[in-house]
């Protein structure tokens, strides 16, 4: 081995697990020395990605659900008072952190690989929204008329928002999660005591002696800990589910009974429907209306301008006016890219986007229609010299029928052991409403003055944390179960699915 080689120990009881950091011989991953008894594997050290007021009553957990909260307070406890006894964790003084309380007991964070992150801040605190988001809708406290700018209006809860929340932050918005991190994180919040853990990060080997999340999660079983996983965002393709390891709870994503629709009045009096999320009331009755490949910059083509990507446009044509775009991976900030040289905002046609069946959030006023009626607003600006549009703000619908699965919701067979079924259940995951960081605007995008202290995401880490609550709840009631226990209830007792 390398003298300069950095290496990281994490002993769980007898065991110990290695992972590389870098500077190792590229064969070194077979050279496992013979001398080496107490070394069980050598791993690389790979990096992952991370994958409310209407969902718990949406599955049948209300408010007025029984609680045992005598029980829970010993085992999530109740928020108030000090810490449980068993409690070994701790928090410290980092930057922009205003540190723990009663309900916050446990906050830490891991970057082993010592690499600066520009991007993000060193310390427990979430800069992206995804870990306050996730965290809130396990064991959110009670909070009354919480909405997204007046939509999704409602009672915010978790579904034990009695239960107290220790946070690891593994995943860094520049570089992702590293296994090295993951396990780091593991091993914590076993020495420091908690009862359930819930992790909402996809990747992974399919080998469950080589994956980190399937390892950390099977050392937490060892020590009566259960953990729920997210299933991934890879569907709708044959054995793309993650975290698939038999003693882990494996959570894909379902939609609820609630859908974000945006009208268009097109000058000449035809409305529209879109999806998403626009939380702007226009100004005006009509905006003038231009394509995208109709204001096409000098240097620029047609067909990339049709995509309104970044400097595609001349904003002198752009200017206070609506624009029909197209939307590919490269532009899925197109509204940004048209507010941003003075426009007002976009209409934009995806019907890949709209088989996801996630509500993307607008900077400025949009709204996404199919291919058909896309082309239909297209065919319409070509109609007339004065083409024009208003987009009104988003309203919310109900959705039939509900549950459904979305698309990329990842699916089965277990890639790891085809005999054992996985994903294991379904909860919602499509447009979930919970509390949002401050630090991030609600899309991120350049020039987004939108800031919102909860927001709606998709995806299967939004369904984790669901399934990761009820488990918290049936460990109130049964103290003393087994992880498997925990897992055969809640599979046992789940309402089927026609999907």
């Amino acid at each position: 081995m390398h003298g300069t080689a950095k290496m990281m120990l994490r002993s769980q009881r007898s065991i110990a697990i290695i992972t590389t950091s870098m500077h190792l011989p590229q064969n070194y991953l077979e050279m496992k020395p013979k001398s080496m008894d107490q070394v069980l594997s050598v791993i690389p050290n790979q990096y992952h990605k991370l994958d409310t007021t209407r969902s718990w009553d949406f599955v049948g957990l209300p408010q007025i659900a029984k609680r045992n909260l005598v029980t829970e307070r010993d085992i999530v406890d109740d928020g108030f008072g000090p810490p449980p006894k068993k409690w070994k964790g701790s928090c410290g003084h980092f930057a922009n952190f205003s540190g723990c309380n009663n309900k916050l007991i446990g906050a830490k964070y891991f970057k082993l690989d010592g690499l600066p992150d520009p991007a993000d801040i060193l310390s427990p605190v979430d800069v992206e929204g995804h870990g306050t988001h996730t965290s809130s809708t396990l064991a959110g406290n009670v909070v009354p008329n919480a909405s997204l700018y007046g939509l999704a209006n409602g009672t915010a809860r978790g579904a034990v928002p009695s239960a107290r929340v220790a946070v690891y932050k593994v995943c860094w918005a520049s570089f992702g999660c590293s296994d090295m991190d993951i396990l780091a994180a593991f091993d914590a919040a076993a020495h420091d005591g908690v009862d359930v853990i819930s992790i909402s990060i996809a990747g992974g080997s399919a080998n469950y002696t080589t994956g980190s999340i399937s390892i950390g999660a099977f050392h937490a079983m060892k020590k009566g800990i259960i953990t729920v996983a997210s299933a991934g965002n890879n569907g709708p393709s044959e054995s793309s589910v993650s975290n698939h390891a038999p003693w882990i709870l494996t959570v894909a994503a379902s939609g609820i009974d609630r859908d974000f629709r945006g009208d268009v009045h097109l000058g000449s009096g035809r409305n529209i429907t879109g999806y998403g999320v626009s939380t702007f009331n226009p100004g005006k009755v009509l905006y003038p209306l231009i394509s995208g490949a109709d204001a096409a910059g000098s240097n620029s083509t047609r067909e990339d301008a049709a995509y309104c990507t970044e400097g595609s446009l001349d904003p002198a044509k752009v200017k206070g006016r609506l624009v029909y775009c197209k939307l590919d991976d490269a532009s899925a900030g197109s509204e940004s890219v048209v507010k941003g040289i003075g426009g007002v905002g976009a209409i934009i046609e995806s019907d890949q986007f709209l088989d996801f069946e996630v509500s993307k959030i607008f900077m400025a006023p949009g709204t996404i229609v199919n291919d058909t009626i896309g082309e239909f607003v297209n065919e319409y600006t070509k109609s007339t010299k004065t083409p024009s549009a208003v987009i009104y703000r988003t309203h919310e619908t109900k959705r039939a029928p509900a549950p459904f699965v979305p698309l990329f919701s990842s699916r089965g067979p277990n890639p790891g052991s085809l005999h054992i079924l996985k994903p294991d259940i379904v909860a919602p995951g499509v447009n979930i409403l919970a509390a949002f960081t401050p630090l991030r605007s609600l899309t991120g995008l350049k020039g987004d003055t939108q800031f919102s202290d909860f927001t709606l995401m998709s995806g299967t880490s939004m369904a984790c944390p669901h399934i990761a609550g009820v488990a918290a709840y049936v460990k109130s009631f049964h103290p003393a179960w087994s992880p498997a226990a925990i897992k055969s209830a809640i599979l046992t007792t789940g309402n089927n699915s026609k999907e």
